[in-house]
């Protein structure tokens, strides 16, 4: 009997559906090289938007107030002071350089940006920036970016075995818990 049945169904089914056309596929299914490019391009916007971010942090028209007298210094108004002492006798050693010498103006920020950014991703939390002194033009300029920027607690020229008059030793704020103190 049940085929008998089976038999009825089927051609009551072929019945119903002979007049039935096939539908044409008119979605895209996402494949996973487009999701790829897609990700890809977002990423490059958060990088330019990051970059032209961090290019504000370098204004050449805000000069900060840094003392004339002695060697070129400056701590954040909310930092410990005892930070800057340490980094004029060396406590900090570099855990990272920068080495600035024949870099225009605009090459030095894009390189300073990507050197606090580094230091933020490794957890580093002192580098050594070597501008050199040359016609003075990165001597001068590099301090006055540098107190600009919202991660940098601190820096001081540097002592002598990591560059002296041509260098400045930066403090990086970073996370508390990867903190080398």
């Amino acid at each position: 009997m049940t085929n008998k049945e089976d038999l009825d169904d089927f051609s009551l089914f072929k019945d119903a559906v002979s007049g039935a056309r096939k539908i044409k596929q008119d979605t895209i299914k996402p494949d996973k090289p487009r999701i790829k490019e897609k990700i890809q391009r977002q990423e490059i916007k958060h990088d330019r938007v990051r970059d032209e971010l961090e290019k504000d942090y370098f204004s050449d028209l805000y000069e900060p107030h840094l003392e004339e007298q002695g060697p070129t210094r400056y701590i954040r108004p909310s930092a410990d002071k005892y930070e800057l002492k340490k980094l004029r006798r060396g406590d900090y050693a570099p855990e990272i350089y920068l080495d600035l010498h024949g870099l225009t103006q605009q090459q030095a920020k894009a390189e300073l940006a990507a050197l606090i950014r580094e230091c933020k991703k490794r957890h580093y939390q002192t580098c050594c920036v070597m501008h050199g002194i040359g016609t003075h033009v990165l001597k001068r300029k590099t301090p006055l970016w540098l107190a600009q920027h919202p991660d940098v607690v601190a820096f001081h020229q540097a002592p002598l075995e990591f560059g002296g008059n041509g260098a400045l030793l930066v403090l990086i704020e970073i996370e508390e818990m990867y903190a080398r103190r």
